[in-house]
């Protein structure tokens, strides 16, 4: 069946289609949303076009493995999110002095709002600092197109090159015209010994000059490539002012402007970097006023100051810096709107102004939503194990006169900080718990100069990402910690990806098992239990056994993520032996159940079955749906 011709498509699924179009071999990413379906879609075609494809198990690894791969000349692709970028920044920052030999894309996926992610961070930023190529595309179809490019000008100029998206971009969805792709050329060169892949000081210093020339090279070729081409593109208007923007700014703009289109000259700027100077300049030349419309990091608008100081132009630019437009967040056409029109405010020269469509209302007109704060899924393991560690933290308390410290981790489990569990006090990045909380463990706890039990919570995915180290540093530094591994058997937050603890790869061959309470023996922790989170009070009873364990302890945790193994039973209220005391909804916060007014608790049809309320009622009032029929 052939697949040329246009198919609706995520932002995400045509840059799979891209890479596999352009000769994609070998793929390796970790999954963070919004990048997660990139991987997904490659492994979903990995068998008919002969692709080899994994999820590593952070993304340093996964850019290593893909670097190994290029070595060898393949056509490699690595996937993450803008906050894993700084996991494989270490193997960036030196991959841009040494090269690859095969072609390499680096898909990083940036989240403004954040919707879903710790930072706002800008990756155009980062391939400045690391000297790589950096591809910003607008829409699903530029997303295919530079994809194809990336793979292009990777191995001719011999370099990674970034291909950066959004949130809107990745997960927008239009109609994209594709190319039938033939099944994987597998005639790969192989590697072949020479002094350039090995990095030491003396071979940084050689390169470096090379490096320097190599971004010139860019320069040059890109903008001899990108003169023509819709990537990059100038429009001329009727007055002195014009609009630069890119990725996905520049639809807004668009859209923003579409009355006053003749009125504006305009500029979209496909290639962060190089940035296109020489287009930039003669964009520049006749303008008195710039307006730049971009999300997060004022990226290009340095560019623009810079060209401008550069060349002596006088012409104002408005931007961020200014004031004009919001230094964070994520943008909307109403937002660049606002703007554009407070930037038209300093402008004395023109009378213009922009207008919300007919029909649209303003932030002020818009009534509030209903409040839904974010929680654990009605009947997540994580919940039974927090209220465990809740409840062994009270009885601790009345013994030591400490209260233990709960730091926690990036995943579903995060949540646990909400109301009324209130069970994450601190939450920095993957992997960090254990070592947060070995730090604490070397500070006195302030009330009576007694030291406070530290207690870590982190995922079985997270631990094979980052977790692992920070176990080795804590055993070795003989911390008084005890470690909380929730295993729900998959990587939950992020779409459900295998890894290595499940004995399943992304491809679905089998695969040997990674024991994590092995893996913690291993490491010299002095006391490791495995126990199933389905049983409240066992689950406290070892909570408690771990927190009075002198030096470093763990329990792993086990379950099931609700989302993927839904339960069979469901829990009803018995309202007449129901004393109202409210105790499941003021405890647990689950968000199957709720009470209205005075009314008794009513548990509804989300219900997954797991007990925990039963476990705690005092009356003996929630029972199983068919023991009450």
């Amino acid at each position: 069946m052939t697949l040329t011709g246009k198919r609706i498509l995520m932002g995400n699924e045509a840059i799979a289609f891209g890479a596999m179009k352009a000769g994609l071999q070998i793929a390796s990413g970790y999954p963070g949303t919004p990048s997660s379906e990139v991987m997904e879609t490659i492994i979903s075609h990995a068998e008919k076009y002969g692709i080899y494809a994994e999820w590593a198990t952070n993304e340093k690894v996964a850019l290593e493995t893909a670097v190994g791969a290029a070595y060898s000349g393949a056509n490699t692709i690595v996937t993450m999110k803008q906050v894993g970028l700084n996991v494989a920044s270490d193997p960036l920052m030196s991959l841009s002095y040494m090269g690859i030999k095969g072609s390499l894309v680096i898909l990083v996926s940036d989240d403004p709002g954040p919707h879903s992610s710790q930072t706002e961070q800008d990756t155009r930023a980062f391939g400045n600092f690391s000297n790589i190529p950096v591809l910003d595309p607008a829409t699903p179809q530029e997303a295919y197109d530079m994809t194809k490019l990336a793979f292009e000008l990777s191995h001719e100029l011999e370099t990674p090159v970034i291909l950066r998206t959004t949130t809107r971009v990745s997960h927008g969805c239009e109609d994209v015209l594709i190319e039938d792709i033939g099944p994987v050329s597998r005639d790969i060169e192989g590697f072949v010994k020479d002094a350039r892949w090995a990095i030491f000081p003396k071979l940084t210093a050689q390169r470096h000059p090379l490096l320097e020339e190599l971004q010139v090279r860019m320069s040059d070729r890109f903008s001899e490539y990108f003169k023509d081409s819709s990537f990059n593109y100038i429009t001329k208007g009727s007055s002195k002012i014009g609009i630069a923007a890119s990725s996905v700014s520049a639809l807004y703009v668009k859209e923003a402007i579409k009355d006053s289109s003749d009125v504006f000259s305009f500029f979209k700027a496909g290639t962060a970097y190089p940035f296109p100077e020489k287009a930039a300049l003669d964009f520049m030349k006749g303008l008195t006023d710039l307006i730049v419309v971009e999300e997060l990091d004022p990226y290009m608008e340095e560019q623009f100051l810079q060209i401008a100081g550069k060349y002596h132009l006088d012409i104002n630019i408005h931007g961020k810096k200014n004031g004009s437009f919001p230094v964070s967040g994520e943008y909307d056409v109403d937002v660049v709107i606002d703007g554009i029109n407070r930037a038209l405010d300093n402008i004395i020269t023109e009378n213009i102004r922009l207008s919300h469509s007919i029909g649209a209302v303003g932030p002020e007109d818009i009534p509030p939503l209903p409040v839904r704060a974010p929680t654990l899924c009605a009947g997540c393991m994580h919940r039974t194990v927090f209220y465990a560690f809740k409840k062994a933290a009270a009885k601790m308390k009345k013994k030591t006169g400490t209260d233990p410290v709960f730091s926690g981790d990036i995943g579903c489990y995060t949540l646990g900080n909400a109301r009324p569990l209130n069970m994450v006090d601190t939450c920095l990045c993957m992997g960090a718990g254990i070592s947060v909380a070995a730090g604490l463990s070397r500070t006195p706890e302030y009330m009576q100069g007694k030291k406070a039990k530290q207690v870590a919570f982190i995922g079985d995915s997270t631990f094979f990402h980052s977790g692992i180290a920070a176990v080795v540093s804590a055993v070795y530094n003989n911390a008084d910690i005890t470690i909380a591994v929730l295993d729900n058997r998959t990587t939950a937050m992020t779409g459900h990806q295998p890894h290595p603890g499940i004995g399943l790869t992304a491809m679905g061959s089998p695969a040997k098992i990674i024991d994590i309470a092995e893996v913690l023996k291993s490491c010299g922790v002095g006391m490791v239990k495995t126990i199933e989170a389905d049983e409240l009070d066992k689950c406290m009873d070892i909570a408690t056994e771990a927190m009075e364990f002198e030096g470093p302890s763990a329990v792993v945790f086990k379950g099931k993520c609700v989302a993927i193994c839904k339960g069979t039973g469901q829990y009803v209220v018995d309202e007449d032996k129901c004393t109202n005391c409210k105790l499941c909804i003021k405890q647990l916060g689950c968000p199957a159940i709720f009470s209205i007014s005075s009314g008794t608790p009513v548990i509804q049809d989300t219900c997954s079955g797991c007990g925990l309320c039963a476990q705690i009622c005092p009356a003996n009032a929630i029972v199983l749906k068919e023991v009450a029929q």
